[in-house]
Protein backbone atom coordinates (compact mmCIF):
# COMPACT_ATOMS: atom_id res chain seq x y z
CA UNK A 1 0.00 0.00 0.00
CA UNK A 2 2.92 2.78 0.33
CA UNK A 3 4.12 1.25 -2.32
CA UNK A 4 0.95 2.44 -4.57
CA UNK A 5 0.80 5.81 -2.34
CA UNK A 6 4.21 6.95 -3.29
CA UNK A 7 4.23 5.77 -6.74
CA UNK A 8 0.57 8.26 -6.91
CA UNK A 9 2.55 11.05 -4.88
CA UNK A 10 5.37 11.18 -6.88
CA UNK A 11 3.35 11.59 -10.20
CA UNK A 12 4.09 8.22 -11.80
CA UNK A 13 0.79 8.18 -13.46
CA UNK A 14 2.13 8.09 -17.17
CA UNK A 15 0.13 4.21 -17.90
CA UNK A 16 -2.35 4.46 -20.75
CA UNK A 17 -4.91 2.42 -21.80
CA UNK A 18 -2.52 1.28 -24.74
CA UNK A 19 0.15 0.18 -22.13
CA UNK A 20 -1.61 -1.58 -19.63
CA UNK A 21 -3.23 -3.47 -22.79
CA UNK A 22 0.61 -4.12 -24.36
CA UNK A 23 1.42 -5.78 -20.57
CA UNK A 24 -1.51 -7.92 -21.29
CA UNK A 25 -0.69 -9.07 -24.70
CA UNK A 26 2.48 -9.64 -23.61
CA UNK A 27 1.80 -11.85 -20.23
CA UNK A 28 -0.89 -13.61 -22.10
CA UNK A 29 1.68 -14.50 -24.77
CA UNK A 30 4.13 -15.69 -22.52
CA UNK A 31 1.86 -17.43 -20.23
CA UNK A 32 0.24 -19.77 -23.67
CA UNK A 33 4.07 -20.12 -24.92
CA UNK A 34 4.67 -21.52 -21.81
CA UNK A 35 1.78 -23.88 -21.79
CA UNK A 36 2.68 -25.37 -25.16
CA UNK A 37 6.54 -25.30 -24.79
CA UNK A 38 7.10 -26.88 -21.24
CA UNK A 39 3.34 -28.39 -20.99
CA UNK A 40 3.81 -28.52 -17.23
CA UNK A 41 4.35 -25.37 -14.75
CA UNK A 42 6.86 -22.63 -15.35
CA UNK A 43 8.20 -19.19 -14.60
CA UNK A 44 5.86 -18.45 -17.77
CA UNK A 45 2.77 -18.89 -16.05
CA UNK A 46 3.36 -16.68 -13.46
CA UNK A 47 4.62 -13.67 -15.79
CA UNK A 48 1.03 -15.04 -17.88
CA UNK A 49 -0.90 -13.66 -14.50
CA UNK A 50 -0.52 -10.16 -15.09
CA UNK A 51 -2.98 -10.52 -18.12
CA UNK A 52 -6.41 -11.08 -16.49
CA UNK A 53 -6.66 -8.31 -13.97
CA UNK A 54 -5.71 -6.16 -16.83
CA UNK A 55 -8.64 -7.14 -19.01
CA UNK A 56 -10.74 -7.32 -16.27
CA UNK A 57 -9.73 -3.41 -15.70
CA UNK A 58 -9.93 -2.37 -19.41
CA UNK A 59 -13.81 -4.28 -19.40
CA UNK A 60 -14.60 -1.70 -16.24
CA UNK A 61 -13.39 1.27 -17.87
CA UNK A 62 -14.81 0.39 -21.20
CA UNK A 63 -17.82 0.35 -19.99
CA UNK A 64 -17.68 3.40 -18.59
CA UNK A 65 -15.79 5.53 -21.43
CA UNK A 66 -18.25 3.37 -24.35
CA UNK A 67 -20.15 5.09 -26.57
CA UNK A 68 -22.29 2.66 -27.69
CA UNK A 69 -22.91 -0.55 -24.81
CA UNK A 70 -24.49 -2.53 -27.32
CA UNK A 71 -21.93 -3.26 -29.95
CA UNK A 72 -19.55 -3.78 -27.05
CA UNK A 73 -21.55 -6.84 -25.87
CA UNK A 74 -22.19 -7.56 -29.91
CA UNK A 75 -18.15 -7.43 -29.94
CA UNK A 76 -17.40 -8.92 -26.91
CA UNK A 77 -19.70 -11.98 -27.69
CA UNK A 78 -18.67 -12.32 -31.12
CA UNK A 79 -15.12 -12.59 -30.78
CA UNK A 80 -16.28 -15.23 -28.06
CA UNK A 81 -17.88 -17.34 -30.40
CA UNK A 82 -15.02 -17.05 -32.53
CA UNK A 83 -12.35 -17.78 -30.27
CA UNK A 84 -14.02 -20.87 -28.58
CA UNK A 85 -12.76 -23.47 -31.13
CA UNK A 86 -8.71 -22.28 -30.77
CA UNK A 87 -9.44 -22.06 -27.17
CA UNK A 88 -10.96 -25.69 -26.99
CA UNK A 89 -8.05 -26.95 -29.42
CA UNK A 90 -5.28 -25.08 -27.10
CA UNK A 91 -6.61 -25.88 -23.84
CA UNK A 92 -7.28 -29.87 -24.54
CA UNK A 93 -4.01 -30.31 -25.95
CA UNK A 94 -1.59 -28.58 -23.56
CA UNK A 95 -3.59 -28.02 -20.30
CA UNK A 96 -5.98 -31.50 -20.90
CA UNK A 97 -8.59 -29.05 -19.87
CA UNK A 98 -12.01 -30.15 -20.80
CA UNK A 99 -13.58 -29.28 -24.18
CA UNK A 100 -17.04 -28.06 -21.91
CA UNK A 101 -14.99 -25.28 -20.95
CA UNK A 102 -15.40 -21.84 -22.23
CA UNK A 103 -12.48 -18.99 -23.11
CA UNK A 104 -12.18 -15.77 -21.13
CA UNK A 105 -14.36 -13.59 -23.97
CA UNK A 106 -17.48 -15.40 -22.29
CA UNK A 107 -16.20 -14.24 -18.94
CA UNK A 108 -15.28 -10.76 -19.79
CA UNK A 109 -18.72 -10.87 -21.89
CA UNK A 110 -20.57 -11.80 -18.23
CA UNK A 111 -18.24 -9.17 -16.23
CA UNK A 112 -19.61 -6.63 -18.26
CA UNK A 113 -22.94 -7.71 -18.16
CA UNK A 114 -22.57 -7.35 -14.27
CA UNK A 115 -21.58 -4.01 -14.23
CA UNK A 116 -24.50 -3.07 -16.81
CA UNK A 117 -27.25 -4.64 -14.82
CA UNK A 118 -25.97 -2.90 -11.56
CA UNK A 119 -25.90 0.48 -13.61
CA UNK A 120 -28.98 -0.22 -14.32
CA UNK A 121 -30.73 -1.20 -11.28
CA UNK A 122 -28.79 1.67 -9.23
CA UNK A 123 -30.57 4.14 -11.87
CA UNK A 124 -34.11 2.60 -11.79
CA UNK A 125 -33.95 3.50 -7.79
CA UNK A 126 -32.18 6.31 -8.00
CA UNK A 127 -35.11 8.85 -7.48
CA UNK A 128 -36.43 6.40 -4.44
CA UNK A 129 -35.60 6.80 -0.86
CA UNK A 130 -35.44 4.13 1.50
CA UNK A 131 -33.77 3.99 5.01
CA UNK A 132 -31.83 0.60 3.67
CA UNK A 133 -29.92 0.58 0.29
CA UNK A 134 -32.18 -1.88 -1.24
CA UNK A 135 -30.90 -1.19 -4.78
CA UNK A 136 -27.02 -1.92 -3.97
CA UNK A 137 -28.33 -4.35 -2.15
CA UNK A 138 -30.65 -6.09 -5.27
CA UNK A 139 -27.73 -4.97 -7.68
CA UNK A 140 -24.73 -6.98 -5.83
CA UNK A 141 -27.23 -10.24 -5.61
CA UNK A 142 -27.61 -9.71 -9.57
CA UNK A 143 -24.17 -9.72 -9.54
CA UNK A 144 -23.56 -12.76 -7.29
CA UNK A 145 -25.67 -15.02 -9.72
CA UNK A 146 -24.46 -13.96 -12.83
CA UNK A 147 -20.58 -14.91 -11.17
CA UNK A 148 -22.55 -18.19 -10.69
CA UNK A 149 -23.31 -18.46 -13.81
CA UNK A 150 -19.94 -18.20 -15.41
CA UNK A 151 -18.52 -20.94 -12.82
CA UNK A 152 -21.70 -23.42 -13.91
CA UNK A 153 -20.59 -22.73 -17.48
CA UNK A 154 -16.75 -23.29 -16.92
CA UNK A 155 -15.68 -19.83 -18.45
CA UNK A 156 -12.34 -19.53 -17.39
CA UNK A 157 -11.55 -18.11 -14.20
CA UNK A 158 -15.54 -18.29 -13.41
CA UNK A 159 -17.09 -16.48 -10.51
CA UNK A 160 -13.80 -14.85 -9.72
CA UNK A 161 -13.03 -13.56 -12.88
CA UNK A 162 -16.42 -11.95 -12.83
CA UNK A 163 -16.23 -10.84 -9.66
CA UNK A 164 -12.25 -9.02 -10.52
CA UNK A 165 -14.25 -7.39 -13.11
CA UNK A 166 -17.10 -5.47 -11.02
CA UNK A 167 -15.13 -4.71 -8.40
CA UNK A 168 -12.60 -2.68 -10.55
CA UNK A 169 -15.54 -1.11 -11.70
CA UNK A 170 -18.08 -0.84 -8.37
CA UNK A 171 -14.39 0.95 -6.71
CA UNK A 172 -13.50 3.13 -9.81
CA UNK A 173 -13.60 6.42 -7.80
CA UNK A 174 -11.97 4.88 -4.73
CA UNK A 175 -8.55 3.53 -5.54
CA UNK A 176 -7.52 2.35 -1.81
CA UNK A 177 -11.06 0.31 -1.69
CA UNK A 178 -10.06 -1.27 -5.29
CA UNK A 179 -6.71 -2.59 -4.61
CA UNK A 180 -7.55 -3.76 -1.12
CA UNK A 181 -10.99 -5.64 -2.82
CA UNK A 182 -8.50 -7.28 -5.63
CA UNK A 183 -6.14 -8.47 -3.43
CA UNK A 184 -8.45 -9.56 -1.13
CA UNK A 185 -10.53 -11.64 -4.17
CA UNK A 186 -6.82 -13.10 -5.26
CA UNK A 187 -6.02 -13.78 -1.90
CA UNK A 188 -9.22 -15.70 -1.48
CA UNK A 189 -8.49 -17.40 -4.50
CA UNK A 190 -4.90 -18.84 -4.33
CA UNK A 191 -5.49 -19.34 -0.82
CA UNK A 192 -8.11 -22.13 -1.27
CA UNK A 193 -6.18 -23.26 -4.01
CA UNK A 194 -3.23 -23.91 -1.79
CA UNK A 195 -5.43 -25.93 0.21
CA UNK A 196 -6.88 -27.85 -2.35
CA UNK A 197 -3.75 -28.80 -4.48
CA UNK A 198 -2.07 -29.97 -1.02
CA UNK A 199 0.01 -27.13 -0.69
CA UNK A 200 1.23 -26.61 -3.58
CA UNK A 201 3.52 -23.68 -2.87
CA UNK A 202 3.33 -22.70 -6.77
CA UNK A 203 0.00 -21.46 -6.01
CA UNK A 204 0.96 -19.15 -3.66
CA UNK A 205 3.04 -17.94 -6.72
CA UNK A 206 0.88 -17.46 -8.74
CA UNK A 207 -1.71 -15.38 -6.71
CA UNK A 208 1.44 -12.96 -5.77
CA UNK A 209 2.24 -12.52 -9.65
CA UNK A 210 -1.73 -12.24 -9.97
CA UNK A 211 -1.71 -9.45 -7.42
CA UNK A 212 1.46 -7.80 -8.98
CA UNK A 213 -0.73 -5.58 -11.84
CA UNK A 214 -2.48 -3.69 -9.57
CA UNK A 215 0.72 -1.65 -9.47
CA UNK A 216 0.08 -0.94 -13.06
CA UNK A 217 -2.96 -0.46 -12.75
CA UNK A 218 -3.20 2.02 -10.14
CA UNK A 219 -0.84 4.06 -11.94
CA UNK A 220 -3.28 4.53 -15.12
CA UNK A 221 -3.41 7.88 -16.09
CA UNK A 222 -7.09 7.58 -17.80
CA UNK A 223 -6.04 8.49 -21.50
CA UNK A 224 -6.06 6.08 -24.29
CA UNK A 225 -3.27 6.26 -25.95
CA UNK A 226 -2.94 4.60 -29.09
CA UNK A 227 -6.28 2.20 -30.50
CA UNK A 228 -5.53 -1.20 -30.86
CA UNK A 229 -9.12 -2.46 -29.90
CA UNK A 230 -9.46 -4.97 -33.25
CA UNK A 231 -6.19 -6.41 -32.60
CA UNK A 232 -6.38 -6.91 -29.23
CA UNK A 233 -9.76 -9.04 -30.13
CA UNK A 234 -7.94 -10.84 -33.03
CA UNK A 235 -4.75 -11.76 -31.00
CA UNK A 236 -6.38 -13.68 -28.64
CA UNK A 237 -7.76 -16.90 -31.00
CA UNK A 238 -4.80 -16.39 -33.73
CA UNK A 239 -1.93 -16.68 -31.10
CA UNK A 240 -3.84 -19.90 -29.64
CA UNK A 241 -4.21 -21.56 -32.96
CA UNK A 242 -0.32 -20.94 -34.27
CA UNK A 243 0.78 -22.26 -30.69
CA UNK A 244 -1.09 -24.97 -31.46
CA UNK A 245 0.05 -25.78 -34.92
CA UNK A 246 3.73 -25.09 -34.21
CA UNK A 247 3.66 -27.39 -30.97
Amino acid sequence: MILFYKLHMKGYRKMTSFALKTIALISMLFDHFGDAFFKHFSYMNLIGRFAFPIFAFQISEGFTHTKNIKKYFIRLGLFAIISQIPFMLFSNKFLGNSLLSLNIFFTLFLGLLSIYLYDYIIKIFKNQKYKFPIDKLFGIVIVILISFIAEILNTDYGMWGVLVVFSFYIFKNKKYLMIISFILLCSIKYILRFIITNFDYSQLALGIFTIFPIIFISIYNGMQGRKIKYFLYLFYPIHLLILYFIF
